[in-house]
């Protein structure tokens, strides 16, 4: 039953044994893998933890560590790495809070590099699927730590995750974006500001009718999306026809320096690429303006649209479901300007680049043409209250690294919220919701038995640190103190011998962290065998 399980959430992978194990070498020393599981259902159609210890210990020893970026859980506790896991979790499909990226850049870095680590050691990384979050943080390293240039280091996480027609490896654009970010970062001193930020107002332009706009950002240290602002039907004001907005006053930043297109001329563009809306005031040029000061305790910034029609017996369709993160620190050429960002800014985007449902370039119909957002810094100076921006750096070799709190190991996938995402389809009309432009979205009523795992390995292959095939793994039962399982690993023909596991001659201690101090003592001498 579990073969038949792992046959249909692998089916678009490159096919490998049916014991094998789903992970990569990002480089010799990077490992990417989709996350483990030491409880059922997921272990019967995802690497088990136990299998994954067993071959990381045979190919490593104790020179192997864990970097786990998932807030819905890992699905195994600590102890069954040894406890050589680093907790640095944010929510699927999204980028993470970028004051996240300098503790894991140097926590990476000073196991790799730092005075104590040695050569030989590897960072596995995973998040569920091994890719959005895993390809972000490993690409990521390799552009601050490594020298790689952005398209190098992007592309090489596609060749060595995925397969050939499948997409590349990273593909959510705010998760792009992020990556490039890191690139900036990088090359102007590692220095990171972050402070508060006021979502001032929100111009769509090609609004389509029953279109809910709200504004998020993260909170609990990036585990958790917090809704900061839905918009009201109050809220939102329809420009005129003629391109002028008579009721808004300057905004920051050159607002009037935006373009406002044509009504009638979009319209007719509007009804002929999609010809299924009905067009009302919604399609018309708006701007959305808060009834009161929105202020995000982050720099990050995401703006969520969602689309919804009316059916009957109080029941919506959803039909659009889009977003977009953006950092105001960085749009705000931050880096550029020795650390001082414009004290406001205006971020632009079309529709057709924002991020899709559940990390997919799936979107459902056109929702609108473009959108732009303006923000602006908050300062103590104009709010009481208000806390000062926090310088954050990355730690310098040697130094303590902090790392953030887990999620509970024992979540369900499908309970975290942030994990499970929204969809298209039907969906219950809430009462309390029918002042909003459109109501909040809830879980879709269809899944399927393995929460769509499908959806989030498409195209992954599993390969070594030359490109060849691997890994059969035979692993009966959790792992014990001093013992490795047989393994075979799967090579092309080259008439190279196979290699199996010696017998063991010390036992693996229980390890309470990371460092050498901290780790699992493993001896022995391996010993080839023809096969």
């Amino acid at each position: 039953m579990a073969s038949i399980l792992r046959q249909i959430v692998a089916s678009p992978r490159q096919k490998h044994p049916e014991a094998g194990l789903d992970l990569c070498y990002v480089t010799d020393n990077i490992i990417a893998t989709s996350g483990p599981s030491s409880t059922f259902p997921q272990r019967a159609y995802r690497n088990p933890t136990d299998a994954l210890v067993k071959f990381l210990d045979y190919k490593h020893g104790i020179d192997w560590a864990i970097w786990e970026f998932r807030a819905e859980g890992t699905g195994y506790p600590d102890s069954e790495v040894y406890g050589r896991i680093r907790h640095y979790p944010w929510p699927d499909h999204h980028p993470p809070p970028f004051a996240l990226i300098p503790n894991i850049m140097a926590s990476m870095r000073d196991w790799l590099k730092g005075p104590d680590s040695k050569v030989g050691r590897v960072v596995v990384v995973h998040c569920k699927a091994g890719k959005g979050r895993s390809g972000t943080a490993a690409c990521s390293y390799l552009i601050s730590e490594e020298g790689w240039v952005v398209e190098d280091a992007l592309l090489r996480f596609t060749t060595r995750r995925m397969r050939s027609g499948f997409g590349a490896g990273v593909s959510i654009p705010s998760q792009l974006r992020w990556v490039r970010y890191v690139d900036t970062w990088t090359k102007h001193r590692k220095f990171y500001l972050e402070g508060q930020v006021e979502v001032v107002e929100v111009y769509v332009w090609g609004l389509r009718d029953g279109v809910k706009v709200a504004i998020e950002g993260y909170i609990d240290e990036g585990r958790t999306i917090k809704n900061f602002h839905t918009f009201h039907r109050h809220e939102r004001a329809i420009l005129e026809t003629d391109g002028i907005d008579s009721t808004r006053t300057p905004a920051p930043n050159h607002e009037d320096s935006l373009p406002l297109p044509d009504t009638r001329a979009q319209a007719e563009r509007v009804e002929q690429q999609d010809s299924s809306s009905n067009m009302d005031a919604g399609a018309d040029p708006a701007i959305f303006r808060p009834s009161h000061p929105i202020i995000l305790p982050t720099n990050d910034i995401n703006i969520d649209f969602e689309r919804r029609n009316k059916a009957a017996y109080g029941w919506t369709m959803v039909t659009s479901i889009a977003h977009v993160w953006f950092n105001a620190f960085f749009e705000g050429r931050g880096p550029e300007q020795n650390g001082i960002a414009d004290p406001e800014g205006r971020f632009q985007i079309a529709w057709e680049n924002m991020d899709g449902i559940k990390g997919s370039a799936r979107k459902g119909t056109k929702a609108f043409d473009r959108l732009a957002v303006t923000w602006r810094a908050v300062g103590d100076r104009e709010k009481g209250g208000i806390k000062l921006p926090q310088i954050i750096t990355e730690p310098k070799a040697g130094e303590l690294v902090p790392e953030t709190a887990a999620a509970d190991w024992r979540t369900t996938e499908n309970s975290n919220s942030a994990a499970m995402g929204k969809d298209l389809g039907l969906r219950t009309e809430s009462p309390l919701s029918m002042g909003e432009s459109k109501a909040s979205s809830l879980r879709s009523s269809g899944s399927s038995p393995l929460g769509k795992e499908e959806d989030h390995l498409v195209g992954v292959k599993t390969h070594g640190p030359d490109g060849e095939d691997f890994v059969e793994l035979h692993a009966q039962g959790p792992p014990r103190g001093g013992e490795r399982s047989d393994m075979v690993v799967s090579q092309p023909d080259l008439g190279l011998p196979k290699v199996a596991s010696p017998e063991p001659t010390a036992d693996i201690a229980d390890p309470g962290g990371i460092g050498d101090g901290g780790m699992a003592s493993i001896s022995g001498k391996n010993e080839a065998k023809d096969g």
